[in-house]
């Protein structure tokens, strides 16, 4: 039985596989490892560079396991996580895309912070290439502090750790029974993750950069819909937080403040006393009317500047956008994240 697995599902990955196991190769941990492979139907020369590594791997010591189909369409990135995870035999699971590449040291550093907090899910700080590629997110992501990786995890950036990252024990990924396989447009990860903090899972990241996360306009990301992410958000609010607040109020008398609003259920849109803004043009107009309630009267709702704003907030400005006015504006309230203020964003 291996120590750790590393877990690489791959559909058509020809043009990055070489470099990716070869970082696999690479790694200094110098325990049992094995590599868990499984091809979604892939159509290009994936198949045979897999037969190619086999034996790369295995003279280095690395165990190799294989799996597959050849049907007509992929079954998505979900079932070929778990197919890999199922065939594989490691304590420790250690999560990579068939288009990323690890550092030498990843496997080692993690592992250690795995058996430090053996009911979390460990990350790691990365960077993407093209180097100019998602700098808002990527600055985002490695920057956390260890007390915001459970907090933020409402915003659109998604998991706060992100998955290619991803490192955990056995028992970790079997208590959240695997991921969903509904197949493209899925967001296969962040069910996950929920499903994972729901359990009363931690989240934990290793403060090094370990792995090259490239970005492309193949990768599946771009597969999932803008509103099927926004839904999960939402869901996940409204059970995390909202459920155990009496009155909040929505920082942001725009198009995001008031597209939350209308996706709360009548339940805690009444728990709302008004939003809060800075434009002063919002501000001005003193009221927000739900048009759309078939209450009678329709639902008012005032608009005040941030400084007069009844806590606890829902944030739904995006951070790191105006050269730091909102972050010192925010600051100004002397707030506690998590307990006076969330970030939906």
């Amino acid at each position: 039985m291996a120590d750790v697995s590393v877990i690489v599902p791959v559909y058509n990955g020809e043009k990055w596989l070489c470099e990716c196991l070869e970082s696999v190769e690479q790694q200094t941990f110098s325990g049992r490892l094995q590599l868990s492979m499984y091809d979604d139907g892939s159509t290009d020369g994936t198949s045979d560079l897999i037969g190619t590594w086999r034996q790369r791997l295995e003279h280095h010591g690395i165990e190799v396991v294989t799996g597959g189909h050849t049907d007509a369409q992929p079954r998505g990135v979900g079932y070929a996580k778990n197919m890999a995870v199922r065939q594989s035999t490691g304590d420790f699971l250690c999560f990579l895309d068939a288009d990323d590449v690890m550092h030498c040291d990843r496997i080692r550093s993690q592992i250690e912070a795995a058996r430090a907090h053996p009911n979390a899910i460990i990350g790691c700080c990365f960077h993407r290439t093209p180097g100019d590629s998602t700098l808002r997110f990527t600055r985002w992501a490695n920057s956390l502090s260890p007390d915001q990786l459970p907090l933020q995890v409402f915003t659109s950036h998604g998991p706060t750790v992100i998955m290619p990252t991803w490192f955990c024990s056995r028992k970790v990924f079997n208590k959240v029974s695997g991921f969903d396989e509904g197949g493209k447009g899925v967001p296969e990860d962040l069910m996950f993750f929920y499903r994972h903090l729901d359990l009363d899972g931690d989240v934990v990241r290793v403060d090094r950069d370990l792995l090259t996360y490239r970005y492309h306009p193949q990768a599946t990301t771009f597969s999932v819909h803008e509103d099927t992410i926004w839904n999960l958000r939402v869901d996940f609010l409204q059970k995390q937080v909202l459920s155990h607040w009496s009155k909040f109020t929505i920082w942001n008398a725009g198009k995001q403040g008031r597209k939350l609003f209308r996706s709360l259920t009548p339940e805690n849109q009444k728990k709302v006393c008004g939003f809060c803004d800075v434009d002063a043009k919002k501000i001005s107009k003193g009221v927000y009317i739900y048009e759309e309630s078939k209450e009678r009267p329709k639902p008012r709702l005032p608009i005040m500047h941030f400084s007069t704003a009844i806590p606890p907030l829902i944030i739904c400005v995006k951070q790191d956008l105006t050269s730091g006015s909102f972050e010192e504006n925010l600051a100004s309230l002397n707030l506690i994240e998590g307990t006076e203020y969330v970030h939906f964003n």
